[in-house]
């Protein structure tokens, strides 16, 4: 283990290498592009492949062909290079591709404000994209948690064979800090599990004793069906309702019968408080300071900085917040996330406080905000 002061943006980009990516397919866009940079010059030493492509649309796709050659696979990009990216996203949902997409939020909508920062994007980076369905999200706040993240991610999208979103935004991206990297001999790191059967026998899309199938690559000579239309065990194209039905059901199943194993978060102040101030990313900074100022002005606040989005763990968050008197939701949007915990949270008061701001909202002014509910 070596400790490096980074940025969050090369915080991922180290992490990936740790994780062992080894395929980067991209095009620069504010503020992801030093991620972009660096992996261009590091990840070659580590036997890594990184490629510039014309746009959003060929790098994801590109991810997705790398992966089912066997390689970890990662993209980074902001607010409208993700859109662009949602078709495909639908389709390594469908084909069930482990991949990581490193979304780094900047303020919106459209063009924005390119060089600064916001949380506009939340319920873009895991409903974005058409089906129905979820993937995991996951939220860091500082460069260390930026880094951490990442390997979580990439472990995440081999054990449940899905896209995952790494959510940073521009804060993030550009604050500097300590950051612990350490040797892939330190860290636990998941690979997807391959076939126990001969290839006569395989089928791609059958999860066997489970909800996750076994995964073969190109070359390994299975029978490999990349199939983005609804399919069968075998990865044959199949439009029957009760395909359909079972295909959905898993797809679904996979991922949020798994949030119990995915959920992290990080606490102040939470068993001894009343006042539960809920955030995630950059926005967690200024939530911690505000809880501090709060509890100094004798309100009994806390700060719950969650690091897990999606899927969301209702059973997780209830009872997390089982002892609190008044949740409020601080975000640097106009309450997407609230939307999403008032339907969780039902037998206590929920609050909005939806601050806009290009970099982090002042803690005084959350502070105000919560003071007008008390």
């Amino acid at each position: 283990m070596r400790y490096e002061y980074l940025t969050g943006n090369i915080a991922i980009a180290e992490a990936s290498i740790t994780a062992g990516l080894k395929f980067y397919a991209g095009y620069p866009i504010t503020p992801t592009s030093d991620i972009f940079e660096y992996l261009a010059k590091e990840l070659p030493k580590h036997g890594g492949h990184v490629i510039q492509f014309e746009d959003e649309i060929a790098s994801i796709n590109a991810v997705i062909g790398a992966s089912w050659a066997c390689a970890k696979s990662m993209t980074a990009t902001s607010g409208p290079g993700f859109s662009l990216m949602l078709e495909a996203l639908s389709l390594a949902v469908i084909t069930e591709t482990p991949l990581v997409v490193a979304y780094v939020m900047r303020t919106g909508p459209s063009t924005g404000v390119p060089t600064r920062s916001g949380q506009y994007d939340v319920l873009q980076s895991t409903y974005g994209f058409h089906g129905g369905l979820v993937i995991p999200v996951l939220a860091p706040s500082t460069p260390q948690e930026a880094y951490d993240l990442t390997i979580r991610a990439f472990n995440i999208s081999e054990m449940l064979r899905t896209p995952v979103v790494l959510l940073s935004d521009a804060v993030i991206a550009h604050t500097y800090g300590k950051v612990a990297i350490r040797e892939r001999s330190e860290v636990d790191l998941i690979d997807r599990t391959k076939p126990s059967v001969p290839p006569d026998a395989y089928k791609p899309y059958d999860p066997v004793n489970g909800l996750v199938p076994p995964m073969a690559c190109f070359g390994e000579g299975y029978n490999v069906l990349v199939e983005s239309l609804t399919h069968d065990e075998r990865g044959y194209y199949a439009p029957r309702t009760d395909v359909q039905r079972r295909l959905m059901w898993r797809l679904y199943k996979k991922i949020v019968e798994n949030s119990g194993k995915l959920f992290d978060y990080s606490s102040t102040y939470l068993d001894d408080c009343d006042y539960a101030l809920v955030s995630y990313g950059s926005t967690a900074l200024t939530a911690n300071v505000a809880a501090k100022l709060l509890r100094e002005k004798g309100y009994r606040a806390c700060s719950v900085k969650l690091k897990t989005l999606f899927p969301v763990y209702e059973d997780g968050i209830v009872n997390l917040l089982r002892g609190v008197k008044k949740v409020f939701v601080v975000e640097n949007n106009l309450g997407l996330y609230y939307r999403e915990l008032r339907g969780v949270i039902r037998d206590k008061e929920v609050v909005s406080v939806p601050l806009i701001d290009l970099d982090v909202p002042p803690p005084q002014e959350v502070v105000e905000v919560i003071k007008e509910w008390l």
